[in-house]
């Protein structure tokens, strides 16, 4: 018998985490930490529902924290088996997880000095170290290849187009199919290709990020350009909380582009985030998955001063605009961004720009929202800035992304299971499958069970 258990990213887009079980083998696909709402985070405190050295295997559909960010955890637990992923997905969990770790450890750290964790001490969730430990489990595998799982079990990796080295993960059986879409790429990105088109699978599971949305169709490189350029003429700092993965060099590219066609003056633009900078080499080391050139990536590489020590970090709080400055996280949740919204946060003259989805429970989600004030470090930070959301520069498809990308089927899936979103995006996803394709469809909940029947 085949089944899945869903283990995350049920009612939430983060903690996604799913568990097949086919005969004795026991997988895992996707490993990714909560984040956002506090009851939330806190689930990455408490045990698995399933034991880790359980596990058989995991396989990643990419790299970003909230799909690969518990496998340190998860290694540190007991599992000890093969993580199974592209290439590029491996390369960019050699800095994101480590980094994941550190920042952890930078937090539980910071808490202590400053006094206002409630545990004492503050620890971390998992460490620098626990997190390169983990990396020795990697074993990357071709897109279009099939792995033997046991069991009549395989595995195929396929593009789908979401930042580099992210795919579908296809996994049959002699007598059902499962299709993992991790997250949905778009078909017009600026850096990315479109998903891979899918004929057929039994069962799928897709995301919903923007299930209940339409990016705003205004082209994204004027929009940009009128928020910068509204900034600096008032000499103030346009600061960007940047995904290191994708986000950051899709913005990189699209500054670059700006300066060249003189849509934006030639301000200072600084990247503080090392992280970025080491995912933009990879970039250039994997051509064939994405649109741009190697001149075109030599021209994004250029772009930005890079900002690395702790020291310079800081030394950018006391500088005053116009400038812009790119720096991680992207939902403004940790990191060297937090101390730049305490420093730029409260003058009118600046503006925090978002160019990502923000979790519900995220600084950047309160942001958007319109706080007037965010707690960082225990502090209220009064915030005067401008606040922005520029949705036409995601890297997730929308409603109607989605749902052309799932009209391309030549044959419905038995069940379509919709994950990934909040409940209102989920839910909008659901009705329009149903009412525009006429599909069976699924909105499981936290631990929920279901069996993958045979076709």
């Amino acid at each position: 018998m085949t089944a899945i258990q869903f283990l995350g990213a049920t009612g939430t887009v983060t903690g996604s985490k799913y568990l097949i079980e086919h005969g004795s083998r026991r997988i895992m696909v996707d490993c990714g930490l909560f984040q956002g709402y506090k009851q939330l985070r806190l689930k990455n405190w408490a045990p698995l529902p399933c034991d880790p050295a359980s596990l058989d295997c995991v396989i990643l559909t990419h790299a970003h924290i909230d799909h690969s960010g518990y496998l340190p955890l998860l290694a540190k637990n007991g599992f000890s088996g093969k993580v199974y992923c592209a290439e590029a997905t491996r390369e960019l969990c050699e800095i994101l997880l480590p980094d994941s770790g550190h920042l952890h450890e930078e937090e539980a750290a910071y808490a202590n000095y400053r006094g206002f964790s409630k545990h004492v001490p503050a620890l971390p969730l998992y460490t620098q170290e626990d997190a390169e430990r983990c990396l020795g489990l990697f074993s990357p595998v071709e897109f279009g290849r099939d792995v033997a799982l046991g069991e009549d079990l395989t595995l195929r990796l396929l593009p789908s187009g979401h930042i580099l080295g992210s795919a579908f993960v296809a996994l049959n059986t002699a007598r059902t199919s499962i299709l993992f879409s991790g997250d949905l790429g778009r078909p017009h990105d600026f850096v990315m290709p479109p998903p891979t088109p899918i004929d057929e699978v039994d069962y799928l599971v897709v995301e919903s990020t923007y299930g209940n949305r339409r990016h705003d169709p205004a082209d994204a490189l004027s929009t940009l350009a009128a928020i910068i350029n509204r900034t600096v003429d008032r000499g103030g700092v346009v600061l960007i909380p940047t995904f290191a993965v994708g986000r950051a060099q899709t913005l990189m590219y699209c500054i670059y582009l700006m300066k060249a066609m003189k849509t934006i003056p030639d301000c200072p633009v600084y990247l503080n985030s090392p992280m970025a900078v080491d995912a933009t080499r990879i970039f250039n080391r994997h051509p064939a998955e994405h649109r741009l050139t190697p001149a075109q990536c030599q021209s994004l590489s250029r772009v930005a001063h890079v900002v690395n020590s702790v020291e310079e970090s800081k030394r950018l709080n006391r500088l005053h605009g116009p400038m812009i400055i790119l720096a991680a996280s992207g939902m403004a949740t940790g990191g060297r961004v937090t101390h730049h919204l305490k420093a730029f946060a409260p003058d009118p003259r600046n503006t925090i720009l978002f160019a990502g989805f923000q979790a519900g429970g995220t600084r950047g989600a309160s942001l958007v929202q319109g706080a007037q004030v965010v707690k960082i470090h225990g502090e209220y930070i009064p915030v005067r800035a401008e606040v922005h959301m520029l949705e036409n520069l995601s890297a997730h498809a929308d409603a109607d992304e989605i749902v052309g990308w799932l009209t391309q089927f030549k044959r419905p899936p038995h069940s379509t299971f919709i994950t990934h979103g909040e409940p209102d995006a989920a839910d909008a996803l659901r009705r329009r499958i149903q009412e525009e394709l006429h599909w069976r469809c699924v909105i499981p909940e936290y631990l929920q069970r279901e069996a993958l029947g045979p076709r």
